[in-house]
């Protein structure tokens, strides 16, 4: 991995030393993924400048609408907020996958956000920085908990919480064998689905301990032990399992929920050949690893775990064996209308006795 790190940086030196332009990447972000030691590393290698704004999908959105998609070269928008706000107003222009080092990707990660941000046939943005949303279980009071379904059994009575959210909805859907994402297209089979979600939540009620609305709020149910076994952050389940080794997260059987920040060239973006530099750079495993202990969340660099530190690449591994990787849900865009259906269900399921 090593060798390949050199390799790769050795090819940016000579690409530079050769006669590249140096040019200035404006790069539209979050907090946490581009840390200044990895902005240092690149512009020292390549000669290029990087300049950092920091943003989240809805600025991200309105700077590009208002300019028509300058004023960037690179922008870093969840999957699900890519095909809409293309499709209306044409913000990003397509990837030329040609330049990216697909070998650097998890290729189910690569292949699942290429195909959720798809329009018209060219892809507009490719994967960076990922998290889920799944189980976080205390295994010693609760290791029968391994699908969202089991939150809902005798074992755990009393002792669970979720929020009355729409994960909460999507994953029980794929617990209970539907396919909630395959329906997106479908009004009708969409409301037959969670009318099936809605008639188990409000079976469930009486497991609940309670609706937890925020990570502090239910990090504090665990830690005190009034909740064994939740829906929650894979983050939230790694930092339980600072102070309690017997509470971790646990990737559902049925699939984490997942989203993915990516990687999207805006329409008029003036660098394009630097922003394919600085992809095919932040994913190489040793400094995606520095992105990861900046951002606090893994990103889509295959083998990257390998460097991270002893204790948070045990706990990713253990939540995140490959097969679980690969089981996945990545949310796709949703389409108008069906938040409609999930807050009517969200409603009659609090309202319920």
């Amino acid at each position: 991995m090593k060798t390949q790190l050199l390799m790769a940086t050795t090819a940016l030196a000579v690409t530079f030393g050769a006669g590249a332009q140096a040019d200035t990447l404006r790069l539209l972000t979050w907090g946490g993924y581009a840390p200044e030691d990895v902005v240092a590393k690149f512009e020292e290698q390549t000669g290029h400048t990087v300049e950092v704004t920091k943003s989240n999908n809805e600025e991200m959105i309105a700077k590009l609408r208002a300019t028509g998609g300058g004023g960037f070269d690179l922008a870093q928008p969840s999957q699900d907020r890519i095909a809409g706000p293309q499709a209306e107003f044409g913000i990003y222009k397509p990837m030329d996958l040609s330049k990216i080092n697909a070998d650097l990707f998890i290729p189910s990660m690569l292949d699942a956000t290429k195909a959720n941000t798809t329009v018209d046939g060219e892809v507009y943005g490719v994967p960076h920085v990922w998290g889920t949303s799944g189980l976080v279980v205390n295994t010693a009071e609760a290791g029968s908990v391994r699908d969202y379904t089991d939150l809902c059994s005798e074992d755990v009575a009393g002792k669970v919480s979720y929020r009355l959210k729409r994960p909460t909805l999507i994953g029980f859907a794929f617990a209970m064998g539907e396919d909630p994402f395959a329906a997106y297209g479908d009004p009708a089979k969409y409301e037959e689905i969670m009318g099936k979600v809605e008639e188990a939540l409000i079976a469930c009620k009486p497991n609940v301990k309670t609706y937890w609305g925020g990570g502090d709020e239910l990090m504090g149910l665990v830690r005190s032990g009034e909740v064994v076994a939740s829906m929650a952050w894979d983050t939230g389940g790694w930092k339980l399992n600072e102070d309690n080794p017997d509470v971790t997260f646990v990737a559902p059987a049925s699939g984490a929920l997942g989203w993915v920040d990516t990687f999207a060239l805006p329409a008029k973006g003036k660098a394009d050949d630097v922003a394919y530099e600085w992809i095919n750079f932040v994913m190489q495993p040793e400094i995606a690893a520095m992105i990861t202990a900046a951002a606090g969340n893994f990103t889509a660099s295959q083998g990257a775990d390998e460097f991270a530190s002893d204790a948070l690449k045990a706990r990713y591994q253990a939540s995140f064996p490959p097969e679980a990787i690969d089981n996945i849900k990545w949310y796709p865009p949703v389409p108008a209308g069906l938040e409609v259906i999930e807050g009517g269900v969200l409603d009659r399921v609090k309202a319920a006795n």
